[in-house]
């Protein structure tokens, strides 16, 4: 349970707020790079963190990210003409370029040099692993980029996608940290008597033994989860999952298997991002391997990336299936998400929780954030930020005998750090 002092000092990441400063001292995925296909094609508006920006790709195909509003009478830079290396924005033509240096203003005398003294607010961007990334913080305190394994694979093996929850980021982390909601949000009402014959670890023990016991490990860059179920007589089924700051996750997988992570930035306090990465560090994604819990095919293509069943259709909710065939009647998986997340309110009360033992990822998560933003306050920088090879992980899943722990298997640990 937080206060609702406690719950306000995570949730708010606006300019100035503590955690809004401990967010800007990460590089922010703010876009897909397909969502700017071309150079000199149409700007496209993005809400970061409270901000309102406006992201182009230039002559040369550099990502520029600059304030919304020119700094002359603050008419909307989405209104632009992107051309010759540069966004020029259309009410009186003033021109800047990807780094904010106004290098036009034919509104002014020739002789005049007041194009020199002006500049719009323009962010660091890298481009990696299909985003386009921005640092928002200090310049002095600019952060190698993260380590992430998927940043360095070839681009037939990572898929990105993204949908717009409209909550809190915190509830949608919560959500992900959430594991053991899969064997009951997630399942069909045959799930249990189909686990004999299941395929998978996760199919064959998530369903006969619903209430894992979870364990909890601090590291650098965040929390290491391990879900520990029945097995057989002498094992334990784990499920590892992982939270990185500032809102990164990545939900359990099979041995060796491919990674899903999932990454809940803030558009504002109120909205968030869930963009959808997955990979396989082995070989290249298959089609359906693509396919799979890609986005891209449940999205309304009206530009607001909402999913098709939302909070405006009860998330398209069929109560005959949730009768005859799923825990839900909601088809889409990251629409179940929604439905709980969503229905918590923009940002949820928390002083009226009531938290139990699976919930412990969750208040460790919570507890890293605030202590972080709390210390970035007294001027300790978080020290993941300058470190990326904290980031280089991925999740997990094994069958362990009893008396072995999950951190203490030599494959498992070889499996869930990138070498």
């Amino acid at each position: 349970m937080l206060t609702v002092e406690e719950t306000n000092y995570l949730c708010r990441v606006g300019p100035g707020t503590p955690m809004g400063n401990l967010m800007r001292r990460y590089w922010t995925p703010v876009l897909l790079s397909k969502e700017l296909p071309e150079p000199d094609g149409a700007p496209l508006r993005s809400r970061i963190l409270g901000e309102d920006l406006v992201a182009y790709r230039d002559t040369n195909g550099v990502v520029g990210l600059i304030d919304n509003f020119c700094p002359h009478r603050r008419a909307s830079m989405f209104f632009g003409r992107n051309e010759e290396c540069g966004l020029r924005c259309v009410y009186h033509g003033w021109k800047f370029d990807a780094q904010g240096n106004c290098v036009d203003m034919p509104s002014e005398p020739a002789e005049s040099n007041f194009k020199d003294k002006v500049k719009i607010t323009a962010y660091p961007v890298k481009e990696a692993g299909g985003l386009i990334w921005a640092y928002m913080g200090p310049a002095e305190f600019e952060p190698p980029m993260y380590g992430f394994e998927y940043l360095s694979l070839n681009p037939n093996q990572v898929s990105v996608s993204k949908l717009r929850y409209e909550s809190n980021y915190v509830q949608v982390i919560e959500g992900d940290l959430d594991t053991v909601h899969a064997s009951l949000l997630h399942s069909r009402l045959s799930d249990l008597e189909n686990s004999a014959t299941a395929t998978t670890l996760g199919g064959k023990y998530q369903f006969p033994d619903r209430a894992p016991k979870f364990h909890v490990e601090d590291t650098e860059a965040g929390i290491l989860i391990g879900a520990r179920r029945a097995a057989e007589a002498d094992s334990y089924y784990w499920r590892i999952s992982r939270w990185l700051f500032p809102y990164f996750t990545m939900i359990p997988r099979e041995p060796h298997g491919i990674t899903q992570g999932g990454m809940m930035v803030p558009i504002d306090d109120e909205n968030c991002w869930f963009i959808h990465v997955r990979w396989n560090h082995l070989a290249p994604l298959e089609e359906n391997q693509r396919f799979e819990n890609n986005f891209d095919h449940n999205i309304i293509p009206d530009g607001t990336w909402l999913a098709k069943a939302n909070r405006r259709n009860d998330y398209l909710i069929d109560r005959e299936d949730q009768k005859n065939n799923t825990y839900t009647g909601i088809a889409f998986v990251r629409a179940q998400d929604s439905a709980m997340t969503d229905g918590m309110g923009t940002i949820a009360d928390r002083s009226k929780e009531h938290l139990a033992t699976t919930d412990m990822g969750i208040i460790r998560m919570r507890r890293r954030l605030i202590k972080a933003a709390r210390e970035l306050e007294e001027g300790i920088e978080p020290s993941a930020a300058s470190n990326p090879d904290s980031f280089a992980v991925r999740s997990g899943g094994c069958v362990l005998p009893r008396d072995v722990y999950f951190t203490d298997d030599a494959e498992v640990w070889d499996d869930i750090h990138v070498k």
